[in-house]
């Protein structure tokens, strides 16, 4: 493929990865990609994974199947810079959906795959925060390599690029991992301070969204594209639990400082990492008012409907 289609539609499509966040927006650009005539939309999946026994492994790769979506195998770590980009050569669109899991060098290694094969438009793994403002040298050193990226693609004209801001997948906060709402003991543990906030979105609707914003005309590209299904403070958190929970819930202020000093006891912990990023109120939260969903009158999931269609019983 070469660039010369860009002014196309993404016709071609290539996803990377069908876990948390991949397997939503495989369902949703393959369900838009219907009205696309020409298109075909396609996942790149470990080959330990597509073989797998487990029965969710088993039910996503059915899915996948039944979606008309084409499985290429592939591994973005095995895999070298030259093997990727003649993966990415036949696609004109690449939607990076992995995560973190992969490891610091891995979303570095998949933007130079994505630019040797002079791919058209590329869609980094960069479902989250807002990098930019929170910059280099924070506590989570992933985020710097983040950075690396988005410096690689604005330093280049050939590939088109699209990042999707979505902050803090919703559920994450109710992840027992996370520390942030200990549901057990109806304490909501302030990341920071009661006033903090944070911008948080469904999986689902991330999905939704990112096909929203592949097929939309005029064509979006270069830009980085907010989302968000809803921003909250810890107190509008514990409010919230509250308020469709029906019980009390209390604040415990988790402090950027206390959350920077246990980081240093145990610098290692991405869990810690996060925390203290976070802590820190900056490029985490942005106003929902002025997002791609509102803009467009996309309806999204709201931290009171997710509550009370999961928590509540």
């Amino acid at each position: 493929m070469t660039n010369e289609i860009s002014t196309s539609p993404s016709r071609d499509i290539l996803i990377i990865g069908a876990g948390e966040l991949g397997m939503p927006v495989l369902r949703n650009v393959a369900r838009r990609a219907r009205d696309v005539e020409g298109s075909s939309v396609s996942v790149l999946l470990r080959a330990g994974a597509v073989e797998s026994t487990a029965t969710d492994k088993q039910r996503d790769v059915a899915e996948i199947r039944n979606l008309g979506v084409e499985i290429v195998q592939g591994d973005l770590v095995r895999n070298s810079v030259d093997e990727l980009a003649s993966i990415f050569a036949n696609y004109d669109t690449v939607i990076g959906c992995t995560g973190i899991t992969a490891g610091l060098e891995t979303p570095m290694k998949v933007a130079q795959a994505a630019l040797q094969a002079k791919l058209p438009r590329y869609f980094p793994w960069q479902f989250g925060v807002d990098f930019d403002v929170i910059g280099r040298g924070s506590p989570q050193d992933i985020f710097d390599s983040q950075l690396d990226v988005r410096d690689l693609l604005r330093s280049q004209n050939e590939t088109e690029w699209v990042i999707i801001s979505t902050g803090m997948f919703m559920n994450y906060l109710f992840e027992p991992g996370s520390g942030m709402v200990d549901l057990p003991n109806d304490t909501v543990n302030a990341l920071g301070s009661l006033d903090t906030a944070v911008t948080v979105t469904t999986p689902e609707d991330i999905g939704v969204l990112t096909a929203e914003i592949l097929f939309a005309e005029p064509r979006i590209r270069n830009e980085i594209v907010y989302i968000a299904g809803d921003t909250i403070t810890y107190r509008e958190l514990a409010e919230t639990l509250e308020a469709v929970l029906q019980r009390p819930f209390q604040i415990v202020e988790w402090t950027a400082p206390f959350l920077l000093d246990e980081l240093a006891n145990d610098p290692d912990n991405m869990t810690r990492k996060y925390r203290a990023v976070f802590a820190q109120g900056r490029g985490v939260a942005w106003a929902k008012d002025d997002t791609f969903n509102t803009r467009h009158a996309i309806p999204v999931t709201s931290l009171h409907e997710w509550v009370k269609e999961n928590i509540a019983v």
